[in-house]
């Protein structure tokens, strides 16, 4: 299996261009046919590949951090009459199950994270549509706030997935359509059946797109459309971006270290041990969430076979807590960004389909924003003794509760991580809030059940081991969905209902013959053989 950096700067880019013209930017989408990440499939017609889209991720973060001054972004095309046809068709047929939901699950977040940009960035998305627009393409489009669309007669947008490749759009189109586009589900009926798309009038009165622009005035439009957007932005115009510089990263055969993440893979149990460590000066939080988000998508792509992560922290609590404060209090724009970026990475801990285990020990700091990992987590053990290593020390472990459990980092269903394990019970969520920015000992985090248990420090070893190794000896497949269904209770949201039901079906429907076997729709693409369907429907 080809092993995945996510390493990626402007002046490396292979399939984008990224212009700065104060307030705007412009991202164009230019796809290099030949530089698909591995062998055997071309991106014709700017389709794209995960190599794509971990370059659309990196503009997206730097446009945040390095760019400030940037108020509206047009994402667009540089090729003449092709806006994108969405993922590469060839690479999906060709590609391993794990590949293919990797690939979905980490556009996906490429794609929210557009919307968070406009959302809580003030830097807004528009889509100039200036060429045909399909599938992953449109899907694209969609995440946008704005999808203006060339009027050429011939230009359309389109859904071709289930009338062509027996698979559903796997980047959010079916749910963007209907919740967030508003189109009539009549209409997103016949729009997600018609391989030909829609184009023209109808796109803009079924509420496809927003606009539609003659060829001839298309550039200028897109323009001026973007600094409407840029001029309703609150971002600052005269601050100063940062330079995301390349992480500092030792990777050896069992061991990923970073400043100040660190994680230890044993192949033979299928377990990899996190540790986060505290703050050692300025700038950490930012610093340490690049390093976590870069290691979270190295370990999901690259070593699908260790099921359970265990994390652990260690450092003072009492600085986790200050820098934590810096970042909350602060009202400039970098602070909002560090938040936001913060809130994303746990995000994607959330959505990682891999069994997580806290371990709350003495030296540890699960306090605040850190504590959010805890909570994140399926199961949290804590230490109700001395270190394992001296049994005569005084030191014991405990967590703090701080504000920013209390709402600061929502998870996709729109709740706090409390919200979610105590779901419905305010009487409890209001005893914690009064409990905020105290040391809670173990027996305290079991009565308040912010943990699943506190062994002493003679049965630790074993009940940790047993709890491992049970983990292991269960099916991967239930613990996905057994996890995902534990992790986001309560409300839907249009994020919830991308990766726990828009995904889940179509991992399902991913592994059915009908998509991905021999004779499958899938398979058969291209090939000008019709796809054999088992007709049963289940």
């Amino acid at each position: 299996m080809t092993t995945v950096s996510f390493d990626r700067g402007p002046e490396d880019y292979r399939h984008w261009r990224l212009r700065i013209e104060p307030p705007i930017a412009w991202l164009e989408m230019d796809v290099d046919e030949h530089g698909g990440l591995v062998p055997g499939y071309e991106l014709k017609l700017n389709s794209y590949d995960l190599g794509v889209d971990i370059e659309l991720y990196d503009a997206v973060q730097r446009l945040r951090f390095e760019h400030p001054e940037v108020r509206a972004v047009i994402l667009t095309s540089a090729k003449d009459k092709v806006f994108c046809a969405g993922a590469n068709i060839r690479m999906l047929a060709g590609s391993a199950h794990e590949w293919k939901v990797n690939f979905c699950k980490f556009t996906n977040e490429t794609r929210n994270g557009i919307e968070d940009a406009t959302e809580n960035s003030g830097q807004i998305y528009l889509a100039a549509v200036n060429g045909s627009c399909a599938g992953g393409g449109y899907e694209l489009a969609l995440a946008c706030e704005k999808i203006l669309l060339v009027d050429d007669n011939s230009s359309t947008v389109a859904l071709p997935e289930v009338p062509l490749l027996g698979v559903l759009p796997g980047t959010g189109g079916l749910t963007r359509v209907t919740d967030k586009r508003r189109v009539r589900k009549d209409r997103a009926d016949v729009f997600a059946t018609r391989p030909d798309g829609v184009k023209g009038r109808t796109a803009v009165e079924w509420r496809l797109v927003d606009e539609l622009v003659p060829r001839q005035d298309f550039r200028a439009v897109v323009e001026q459309r973007a600094r409407e957007l840029a001029a309703s932005s609150t971002r600052p115009a005269d601050a100063q971006g940062i330079v995301l510089e390349p992480l500092e990263r030792e990777v050896t055969g069992d061991r990923i270290a970073y400043p100040h993440v660190t994680a230890e893979l044993d192949r033979d149990t299928g377990v990899v041990t996190i540790t986060v460590r505290g703050p050692r000066g300025d700038g950490w939080l930012l610093a340490m969430t690049r390093e976590l988000d870069d290691l979270i998508l190295r370990l999901r792509t690259n070593e699908p076979e260790l099921g359970t992560w265990v994390v652990r922290t260690e450092g003072d609590p009492d600085a986790v807590l200050a820098a934590e404060r810096e970042v909350l209090t602060g009202t400039d724009w970098l602070s909002n960004e560090i938040l936001h970026y913060y809130k994303r990475t746990l995000k994607r801990l959330d959505v990682t389909s891999r069994s997580l285990i806290a371990l709350i020990e003495p030296g540890s700091c699960f306090a605040g924003v850190l504590l959010e990992l805890a909570l994140a987590c399926d199961r949290q053990y804590m230490l109700d003794g001395p270190p394992i290593d001296d049994e005569d020390s005084d030191e014991r472990a405990f967590l703090v509760l701080s504000e920013a459990n209390f709402g600061a980092f929502p998870m996709g269903n729109g709740l706090s991580r409390l919200e979610s394990r105590f779901y419905g019970d305010h009487d409890h969520l209001d005893r914690l809030k009064r409990e905020r920015e105290r040391p809670l000992s173990a027996s305290e985090a079991v009565e308040l059940g912010l943990v699943t248990e506190a062994p002493d420090d003679i049965d630790w070893p074993d009940e940790i081991r047993i709890v491992l190794e049970g983990r292991a000896a269960l099916s991967p497949d239930a613990l996905t969905g057994m996890e995902a269904n534990h992790r986001f209770v309560g409300p839907e949201t249009i994020e919830t209902k991308i990766f726990g039901r828009l995904t889940a079906w179509q991992n399902w429907i991913f592994t059915r013959p009908n998509a991905s076997g021999p004779d499958g729709a899938l398979r058969r693409y291209g090939t000008g053989q019709k796809a054999s369907y088992d007709r049963k429907r289940v």
